[in-house]
């Protein structure tokens, strides 16, 4: 307290000096503003573009990576032991297990449902949930994909 009475007419001086620099700066920036405006507003609409511009860019370029990931199931010796395991994590039934093993020895649609005592529609019925659930678009595939796993011999 003492210190602020001894030195009041210094600290009067300093703030009033600070107040008159703030008003001649705010006074400036106001012209600056005004004689300059168009300008301001062409370089911020640069800015935004800018900024658009790199921000599209990213997300154009950047590469989708997507993971798959499947399991191989590979046999160590010439004997077939079928995969249980394998088998219950596809979902396929018995039934289609059936046509997949006729598919794998050659068969068409029409040979396996006359072994199966089923329709041709009903073959082609199985044949659509076996691609779907080995993830699969062709019977050679299919059969592939099935000896891969130890579904089939």
């Amino acid at each position: 307290m003492k210190f602020i009475l001894r030195h009041k007419l210094s600290i009067l001086y300093g703030i009033s000096l600070a107040v008159l620099l703030l008003v001649l700066k705010w006074l400036e920036i106001k012209f600056i503003i005004y004689d300059h405006s168009l300008e301001i507003y062409i370089g911020a609409i640069a800015l935004l573009f800018t900024g658009l511009g790199i921000w599209l860019a990213i997300k154009l370029t950047k590469p989708k990576v997507q993971v798959v990931e499947k399991e191989i199931y590979i046999q160590q010796n010439g004997d077939f032991v079928f995969n249980e395991k394998a088998f219950e994590k596809t979902g396929m039934s018995k039934r289609e297990l059936e046509v997949l093993e006729l598919m794998a020895k050659g068969l068409s649609n029409q040979q396996i449902a006359d072994s199966l005592f089923v329709s041709l529609n009903t073959i082609k019925t199985h044949c659509s949930g076996i691609f779907f659930k080995l993830d699969v678009k062709r019977r050679t595939e299919a059969v592939e994909a099935a000896r891969r796993m130890g579904l089939i011999p």
